[in-house]
């Protein structure tokens, strides 16, 4: 322990405060929708697809704005970026608290395009948490910025009551102090570190016109317009804009898509982060139909697991730091299929399925800290790209799992048919890992020796049998 604080210590840890509350605030703002579901549902008398939508459309927002955000950042400084990415999450909790009425769901969409932003935060803040620190300890600093997740937390705790007592408008007002917050520690604190390179003009017309081309994009959607209305344009919308993204990315970072490396990790983290800012997404209306909870009840459930989640996060990078992040992922993508296909086959009662949720949410942490451990390792120089790239395939997942949830429960009257589909992704995200774990332990272990045989060479001759020690990552209490 004392080792890791000294590594902490070692590196800027202010500016690592600041970017775990910008992602933070982020977080609280970007599923905000989620545990107010069930108000704004009865509110708007949505169905449970209209629900499942809204919830779903600030997750691909902010999916698809973290590949262009992630772009702007290799030609930005990470602090200014990060304060207009705070201005532009504010916008909506604005726009509520001053309307006189209800708004409408065409409206709610469209903010969702801006409550995305707080997720998208993700493509700036671990990038600049990292570039005040070595590459041994970046699975622990990463998964420590990544522990933002917790805003959750704020979520489930802070909104439902809150709109018990002044309405569900007036509650998401709740989130500017925490934003301001996050402001104030990125000016007093934050410090980017991080080499730029390319077309800061070019960066921000793709990161503007990505924006403007989802506010459209849910607005077609919203209002049916020809192959575009119902289910199948709501299902086509991550497609669409994915396409639309990728156009507009420079061609030299389009090459990364060109490797299978790329995409096997994207399905990984559709399936880790995915699964936990998709069920954090729709867990409360989840909670409240199956089990019968109240709106507060199912909200505080949601804060307990969302906060399971984000915790283990950094254990998650830490453990991958020893072992590797390829054999953990192993067992956690197991874990994740086995619990989805027990919701689709069991049906439990609400015992049994706390019970897999807890352990869901266990891997879900666990699995996004290992992720991006591999990723710091596999593509040394396109950090910010590859946070984005890879946490838009997460936010993706994050956006079908809620819509694969409400579509089988207004179809079939229940929920075993979307479990059922999350569970198979995540088995084939498992086969994928076995057929790909000899190849991947190669470049995933090789930093490790290199360092360990660095410190071998640098130490005295009686102390060089210690040094190589650590090549399984385990080290000497200090």
């Amino acid at each position: 322990m004392r080792t890791l604080l000294n590594n902490l210590r070692g590196g800027d840890w202010k500016t690592l405060l600041a970017c775990f509350l910008y992602f933070d605030t982020g977080f609280t703002v970007w599923v905000m929708y989620g545990p107010l579901a069930h108000s704004i549902g009865g509110d708007l008398a949505l169905t449970p697809s209209q629900t499942a939508f809204m919830t779903a459309v600030p997750v691909l927002s902010a999916a698809l704005l973290r590949v262009t955000f992630g772009n702007l950042y290799q030609s930005m400084d990470g602090r200014r970026l990060a304060l207009l990415g705070i201005v532009l999450s504010s916008i909506p909790p604005t726009v509520l608290l001053l309307m006189p009425g209800l708004p409408s769901l065409n409206l709610l969409l469209m903010l969702g395009v801006l409550l995305g932003m707080g997720g998208a935060s993700f493509a700036v803040a671990l990038p600049m948490a990292g570039s005040g620190y070595p590459p041994k300890v970046q699975g622990l600093v990463l998964g420590l910025a990544a522990a933002g997740n917790i805003g959750a937390v704020v979520d489930g705790f802070l909104f439902p009551t809150l709109a018990e007592h002044v309405g569900w408008q007036r509650a998401m007002a709740a989130a500017l102090p925490l934003l301001a917050l996050a402001a104030a520690s990125l000016l007093l604190w934050a410090k980017d570190r991080s080499v730029k390179s390319g077309s800061l003009p070019r960066a921000m017309a793709s990161f503007a016109s990505t924006i403007v081309f989802l506010a459209l994009l849910v607005m077609f959607v919203n209002a049916g317009l020809p192959g575009l209305g119902g289910k199948t344009g709501m299902l086509l919308m991550p497609l669409i804009g994915a396409l639309f993204v990728v156009a507009v990315l420079p061609a030299r970072y389009r090459a990364v898509f060109g490797e299978r490396d790329t995409w096997s990790m994207m399905l990984i983290y559709a399936i880790t982060f995915g699964g936990f800012v998709g069920m954090s997404s729709y867990l409360s209306p989840l909670l409240i139909d199956m089990y019968g909870y109240s709106q507060v009840h199912a909200g505080l459930c949601m804060a307990g697991l969302a906060f399971t989640g984000a915790m283990l996060r950094p254990v998650g990078g830490w453990m991958a730091d020893r072992i590797s992040g390829v054999r953990a992922l192993l067992l956690l993508l197991a874990a994740i299929a086995l619990c989805d296909f027990g919701f689709a086959i069991v049906q439990p009662g609400v015992v049994g399925g706390l019970v897999l949720l807890v352990i869901l949410y266990v891997a879900f942490g666990l699995g996004n800290g290992a992720c991006f451990q591999l990723v710091s390792q596999r593509w040394v120089g396109k950090a910010g790209l590859m946070s984005g790239v890879i946490g838009a395939a997460g936010g993706i997942g994050g956006f079908y799992l809620p819509m694969a949830l409400g579509t089988s429960r207004e179809i079939l009257g229940n929920y075993w048919a979307g479990f059922a589909i999350f569970g198979g992704i995540a088995c084939a995200a498992w086969l994928m890992l076995v057929a790909l774990r000899s190849e991947w332990l190669q470049w995933a272990l090789a930093e490790r020796e290199h360092a360990a045989a660095t410190s071998a060479v640098a130490a005295p001759p009686s102390t060089r049998d210690d040094a190589r020690l650590p090549i399984d990552g385990s080290t000497e209490a200090a």
